[in-house]
């Protein structure tokens, strides 16, 4: 007698137009051959029928809702190909007994990420956008811009979260003869700190305060959404940068142009939005003394490989039996 062979599973695989699409998630397709049957949709709710019969979903930031969950009763897992997961709503998950999980251990995004947060501060320190639009206009523009180009060493950098990503963007920060400062729900271990050139951890009102530039690398969540509201932007100092590669609600979004507008802070640099992509409403677009990108931190050729591997390596151990990793509900 021949052993009983596994049940093939439906994976729905969600990938949002704004990060590629199906043309994106083609690939999918033949990534399960023994073990699943992959449908790629733009949407949670596009194919109906995918939906309900799916056992996994994969989701590159498409937005999987309470709706989307009951309607797929089959459902055992969500994966989330990213790092952050308030796209997905994990209560409505959590009620019915199905993990959600993310790609936080595996890294695969934290050198972009990195990469970007100190492009978007060089950009500011050296005021490239202003000094690049004024060249091309004809304008020389050096007399104007030398007394607001500045360095980044012996500037403090405050991190709004020391996980993965944060941890890069602070041994960078060393190498810029940076002194870091960080928060989070705990202070790291102390070799740790050590390691990140004598990190300190203050509270997080305290960091703003004494930050030249704050970066914020938190996830998401009821308690973090709009962390840097009005009154805490009140605390930077005038000559403070503020940069988020991380969830475009962790700032109010209108508090931040206010305070760009009035001169109450130097300038930011942004990478994500709420919504994405922004509306030409979005004060912030034309806001001074702001770089803006459109959430290419995560998307470098070499990560988006990276983010791949590691939501299929976890989806094809569930398929397997395996335990999951990075269960975030």
């Amino acid at each position: 007698m021949t052993a009983e062979a596994t049940p093939v599973k439906n994976v729905l695989a969600v990938v949002s137009p704004h990060v590629g699409g199906r043309a994106a998630g083609a690939a999918l397709s033949g990534v399960f051959p023994d073990r699943a049957r992959v449908t790629v949709v733009e949407s949670a709710g596009e194919d109906p029928v995918a939906l309900r019969e799916a056992h996994v979903i994969i989701t590159g930031l498409g937005p999987v809702t309470a709706e989307h969950l009951a309607a797929a009763p089959a459902l055992e897992l969500v994966q989330c190909a990213s790092h952050g997961f308030d796209y997905v709503d994990l209560d409505a998950a959590r009620d019915r007994g199905i993990p959600v999980c993310n790609i936080g251990s595996s890294g695969a995004e934290k050198q972009n990420v990195a990469e970007q947060t100190f492009a978007l501060m060089l950009a500011l320190a050296k005021q490239l956008v202003p000094a690049h639009t004024a060249l091309v206009e004809a304008d020389w523009a050096l007399p104007r811009l030398q007394q607001s180009i500045t360095e980044l060493s012996g500037k403090t950098l405050g991190i709004i979260g020391l996980g993965h990503i944060g941890e890069e963007v602070a041994r960078r920060a060393v190498a810029f003869d940076m002194t870091v400062v960080y928060t989070g729900p705990k202070p790291a271990a102390p070799e740790t700190e050590a390691r990140l050139g004598g990190a300190r951890y203050l509270a997080l009102d305290e960091l703003l305060r004494t930050s030249d530039y704050v970066s914020l690398h938190a996830p998401l969540t009821d308690a973090t959404r709009h962390l840097l509201d009005a009154e805490r932007l009140d605390l930077l100092k005038p000559t403070a940068f503020v940069v988020n590669t991380a969830r475009g609600a962790l700032i109010d979004q209108d508090a931040l142009a206010d305070a760009l507008e009035s001169g109450a802070l130097a300038g930011a640099g942004i990478d994500v939005f709420d919504p994405e992509p922004p509306t030409a409403a979005l004060r912030l677009l034309k806001a001074p003394n702001v770089v803006l990108s459109p959430h290419v931190a995560g998307v470098t050729r070499e990560t988006l490989v990276r983010i791949a591997l590691a939501a299929v390596r976890n989806v094809a151990d569930h398929l397997q039996g395996e335990p999951l990793r990075d269960v975030v509900s």
